[in-house]
């Protein structure tokens, strides 16, 4: 089951440990952040993949509201808050759904059903048809054609995406990574590596040669790395 990463955002503590309970309690979400504005918020949708995000009405400073007003491209909202008097406004900017607080699990699991079904519509057909993406790198967001992906490289923590013109680093987890490339395309052979099956050259033992470069395949992924790349079509002499 795929898992959608999501935020709470609430300035009042109680209120946002209270949701990322809930969040706990549901096996398809994975909570990425907790914040207690949106000027916090916008820092980690800048470091993270955010697929759903709690936000409370009303804040200090920017509202979840005017948020959500000049957001571009935003995640899926379940907006949250005291007062039923703002749900109209929550629906007329398209939010999944409105949770008045106190909030009981009941009501959380169906307005994040909800939302689960909306992003797996969604991101069945991103995943299809995904040919490119932008990323961080240093101080540019950086465009990378999912074409040109050679590999894929764990480092500490960060990762190289290596394209057939350079290397970029950023920050991510492989996890992420894999979870976003197409799967037909893209295939984890090692903790450390998601190669492209395109551009795979030759198999050597537990080596895979990649655009000209040789990529350790895990002991225990060997066998369904050798099926998948060579498709049964190996003729022998």
């Amino acid at each position: 089951m795929s898992k959608m990463n999501c935020v709470v955002i609430d300035d009042e503590m109680i209120a946002r440990e209270g949701i990322a309970g809930y969040v706990k309690e549901i096996p398809y979400l994975n909570l990425v952040g907790k914040c207690k504005s949106t000027f916090e918020l916008d820092e980690v949708l800048m470091q993270q993949k955010v697929d759903l995000i709690f936000l409370d009405i009303e804040m200090p400073g920017l509202t979840g509201i005017d948020w959500l007003k000049h957001a571009d491209h935003p995640p899926i909202v379940i907006f949250t808050t005291a007062h039923r008097e703002f749900a109209l406004d929550g629906f007329e900017l398209n939010a999944t759904d409105y949770l008045l607080k106190p909030i009981t699990l009941p009501r959380f699991s169906k307005a994040v059903a909800k939302a689960y079904k909306t992003w797996g519509q969604s991101h069945a057909i991103e995943e299809e048809n995904l040919t490119s993406f932008f990323i961080k790198e240093d101080n540019q967001t950086v465009k990378i054609q999912v074409a040109d992906i050679t590999h894929v490289e764990a480092a500490v923590d960060y990762i190289y995406i290596h394209t057939i013109h350079k290397r970029h680093m950023t920050l991510f987890s492989m996890k992420q990574v894999e979870e976003q490339l197409p799967k037909e395309q893209f295939l984890r052979i090692h903790r450390s590596f998601i190669v492209n099956i395109d551009y795979v050259e030759a198999i050597e033992g537990k080596m895979l040669q990649v655009n000209g470069k040789q990529l350790g395949i895990s002991r225990g992924l060997y066998q369904e790395v050798y099926d998948k790349i060579t498709k049964g079509k190996v003729w022998k002499t």
